[in-house]
């Protein structure tokens, strides 16, 4: 699998971000990055501990690392659960986390497969 291969896997813009980054390299350190931010660990925590406000910056933060990434679905399902925590809609986020769940553990997973081939 190469990085291009690894964005569509995971539902990302792989030529969006190499028009932003300039170099594959750049891209791939960004992305290994990624698996070390702890946003959405801290998003999870702070939902589960009914600290909105905390959770609201959490999933901003995740938000705006993925549009700088263009993990596009990722994105798009942060921007949700960000708009519903903006309006204090706290069930609708909550009802919203799943996706966010699944898409964040798709792209750990492809990155890390990716890097683990990589170092093969």
């Amino acid at each position: 699998m190469n990085l291009k291969e690894c964005y569509i896997s995971f539902g990302g813009d792989y030529d969006e971000v190499l028009g932003r980054l300039r170099r594959e390299q750049t891209v791939r350190k960004f992305a290994y990055k990624f698996l070390d931010d702890k946003s959405f660990l801290q998003f999870e925590a702070s939902m589960e501990n009914k600290e909105y406000e905390e959770a609201l910056r959490a999933v901003h933060t995740l938000k705006g690392i993925c549009q700088n990434l263009s993990f596009t679905r990722l994105y798009e399902s942060s921007s949700l659960v960000t708009s519903a925590l903006k309006e204090n809609d706290h069930d609708k986020a909550v009802e919203l986390m799943p996706r966010l769940s699944e898409d964040y553990h798709q792209i750990i997973h492809s990155v890390e497969e990716y890097r683990n081939a990589k170092e093969e």
